[in-house]
């Protein structure tokens, strides 16, 4: 009987190698062993208590199994082959394909990586008949989270996943050399996105359903540019031609092109479909009341569909899949982060959108126009090595924008103005210097989408505005602040083109509108970068100075919403960041001080925002333009045993797979959070006792208010301060002072981990 076995092995073995193709295969599928009958268990040895054995079994309906076996099912290592030719060989946990293994189609298909219950579940490569491969992570089988994909064809995608198709940040590489970077929802471009021909050309902007939908630009290699809104109706598109300097160029080309021509070649592949996968495959050495119904799980819970219509019991709420016994497992990071104590509710975007009929609607449509005009108009490149004559204060342009138009100017519905760009040449070569393209500048702050006034003006009476995308920040400013920025723009300049991580604030325009008629008045204003711009939910920020007087925002916890600006005697915590980054981080704060105390400045301070990995929000987060769909923090409010969905480690920071592609000093920068408590005494203490609690943390830092000079108001505060509370824990006093005081706060909230 032995005998026949071996041969009816060695035949099986033989077949499948020929069904699976030409592949190679070093090693025999199975290793020569003893044969028992189904009920032999000749080999047994114990293991603690349990009786673990090594069988080969022909079963009922001619599946075999060769393996470890413990009491009733294969426990440790074993490979299962099926009468259609699929085999799996690998780990076995109690009856249930469990830990790392290969299963292997008679197509020649392989799927090599972790398993869980069953299913291909965790890391892992699978590799199609046709040599579609996809490596990366995956959960119920479905391609979900970070991965790549090579298409048989020679495409290749790199990014994420959701339920088997792209879905959040990706590039997608042609064979041809055409690629996309930008967002995806359903396997198509969705979002924003930037599609870059072989030839030089490219387009950066909005998609919708895998084509240009909204605002967006299309460049040529020359330099030349298309800038408007995009639809594949003729009658929905409209938009602006600029030439190159040195090139009249497409003047003649239809916006049309971009959808039958440039994108016409530039289909995404459909992965390869598995014929039938492991968890569909019956095991016959198992129970049938394990079995269970389809589309429920044993708890009858309705299960997802994925995009191929299969079932599975993933939870999209909250990152996780119901096991049979009904435990909820998390395929993140198996050390869940410690969040805060605290009921945090939803970020949600800032400020009212200035729509029609609104105070400032005028006003935006002028800014908007005269920015268009400033950025969009030809002009020789620019270089870095600027004549002090670019920084001569008289150095402005003036612009009239009648309604009507005129040889300059676009005609536009609002009012007459006159536009005036201050130092033109070098903000122009800060944005090349900070690397923002003219292109995304304008689409961020001349697009269709309206800008959004902050609720209240700030302490300086500046009225703030957003753009749509959250990557601007417009501030009003007085004239005196415009004098200050003007005397300091050479050493700004200077200092920061010598420190690429530098910490102050990134100016990229300095401008003015005046309105004509009876009014004559004048409104100034920079444009900044937002530092809070980003992917992550912002849960708590601060304005940090290193003074005591006045420095409470007095709220409690109920009142304080994800906008709210704590200040110096709110602080909690101090942040621990690891060494490489921490000693860059003292370096610049340094460097930067240095510079803003020659400067004469002072009541700068440091904004600093948190989001806690791991925490959860009473209400959905809306994340901010340009960024990928699906990093929202959910419900619930960080308590795991309120019944409430959580965020799991398959969305919650999945970006942090390679920080040193995206991340720069004070943007983005994992670290942790120690909490503090400040002792009860009559001298509020700037920062209290560390209490040894640590959560992780994503952390966001800058400094900012730069443009404030110890001028003759600032000394009269100080003086009459100074009069009635202690001189040392009042903002306005000399620089030097403010300097040093501002460096000892910072060094003592900032530390090495």
């Amino acid at each position: 009987m032995s005998k026949e076995l071996t041969g009816f092995v060695k035949a099986w073995e033989a077949a499948v190698r020929k069904s699976a193709g030409p592949k190679k295969r070093a090693n025999s599928i199975f290793t020569p062993m003893s044969v028992a009958h189904v009920d032999d268990d000749d080999d047994a040895r114990n293991v603690g208590d349990l009786s673990v054995s090594q069988v080969e079994k022909i079963l009922p309906n001619g599946d075999f199994y060769t393996g470890q076996w413990l009491e009733s099912g294969p426990h440790g290592q074993g490979k299962y082959l099926w009468t259609d030719g699929c085999m799996y060989f690998g780990e076995w946990q109690k009856g249930a394909i469990m830990g790392k293994g290969r299963f292997s189609w008679p197509s020649g298909a392989t799927y090599e990586g972790d398993f869980k219950n069953g299913y291909m579940d965790g890391k892992g490569t699978y590799i199609g008949s046709s040599g579609d491969t996809y490596k990366g992570i995956w959960v119920m089988e479905l391609r979900h989270g970070q991965g790549t994909q090579s298409y048989p064809n020679g495409d290749f995608y790199d990014g994420e996943w959701r339920k088997g198709l792209q879905n959040g940040h990706g590039r997608y590489q042609w064979k041809n050399g055409n690629h996309y970077i930008g967002q995806w929802r359903n396997g198509l471009f969705y979002g924003n996105g930037t599609m870059m021909w072989s030839n030089g050309n490219r387009y950066d902007g909005c998609w919708e359903e895998g084509l240009p939908r909204g605002n967006g630009t299309f460049r040529w290699g020359d330099g030349s540019f298309y800038v408007g809104v995009w639809s594949r109706d003729p009658k929905e598109q409209s938009g602006t031609y600029y030439p190159s300097g040195s090139c009249v160029g497409h003047l003649e080309w239809d916006p049309q092109e971009l959808f039958s021509v440039d994108l016409a070649e530039c289909s995404v592949c459909a992965c390869e479909k598995v014929a039938i996968y492991p968890s569909q495959k019956i095991l016959n050495i198992l129970e049938g009341d394990k079995m269970t119904r389809k589309g429920t799980d044993l708890n009858g819970r309705t299960r997802w569909m994925s995009g191929d219509a299969r079932v599975s019991n993933y939870s999209s709420e909250d990152g996780s899949y119901s096991s049979h016994d009904g435990s909820r497992t998390s395929h993140g990071d198996n050390s869940v982060p410690r969040v805060p104590h605290m009921r945090l509710k939803a970020p949600k975007k800032q400020g009212e959108t200035i729509s029609k009929g609104h105070k400032n609607y005028d006003l935006m449509l002028n800014l908007q126009l005269g920015i268009r005009h400033a950025v969009g108009r030809p002009a020789p490149s620019t270089s870095l090595d600027l004549k002090s004559s670019a920084f001569d204060p008289k150095e402005k342009v003036w612009t009239k924008f009648p309604p009507e138009g005129s040889k300059h100017t676009p005609p536009h519905p609002s009012c007459e103005f006159r536009w005036k760009d201050y130092c033109p040449v070098v903000f122009r070569a800060l944005r090349k210097l900070f690397k923002v393209d003219p292109a995304d500048y304008m689409i961020s702050l001349c697009g269709n989408d309206a800008l959004r006034e902050l609720s209240s003006p700030g302490k300086s009476g500046s009225f703030f505005y957003l753009t749509n995308d959250d990557r601007y920040m417009i501030k009003t400013m007085k004239k005196s602040e415009v004098k200050v920025f003007l005397r300091m723009l050479p050493g700004y300049y200077k200092h920061v083109r010598a420190f690429e991580n530098t910490l102050v604030t990134k100016f990229f325009g300095l401008h003015c509108v005046k309105l004509t008629g009876t009014a004559q008045k004048k409104v100034r204003f920079v444009i900044m970068g937002n530092l809070f711009c980003s992917q992550y939910a912002i849960h708590r920020r601060f304005d940090l100075k290193g003074s005591t007087f006045g420095r409470t925002t007095d709220k409690p916890e109920s009142e304080i919403e994800p906008t709210t600006t704590l200040k110096d005697l709110d602080l909690n915590y101090i942040f621990r960041l690891r060494k490489s980054w921490f000693q860059e981080f003292s370096r610049q704060v340094n460097k930067d001080c240095d510079f803003l105390e020659q400067e004469r400045i002072m009541d700068y301070s440091m904004l600093v925002g948190l989001h806690f990995r791991g925490m959860s929000c009473s209400d959905n987060v809306t994340p901010p333009s340009g960024y990928s769909p699906g990093t929202t923090t959910p419900t619930g409010n960080g308590n795991m045993d309120d019944g409430a969905p959580r965020l799991s480690g398959v969305d919650v920071d999945r970006l942090v797979v390679d920080p040193s592609r995206w991340i720069q000093l004070g943007i983005n920068m994992p670290a942790r959070a120690e909490s503090t408590v400040r002792k009860s005494c009559d001298t509020p203490q700037l920062v209290g006792q560390p209490t040894g609690e640590l959560y992780e943390i994503i952390i966001f830092f800058g400094i900012i208010d730069i443009l404030q000079d110890y001028d003759i108001s600032k000394k009269l505060e100080h003086a009459y301060k100074s009069f009635q509370y202690d001189a040392t824990t009042i903002s306005a006093v000399d620089p030097r002072l403010y300097s040093r005081r501002f460096r000892d706060f910072i060094f003592r909230v900032f530390v090495e981990d």
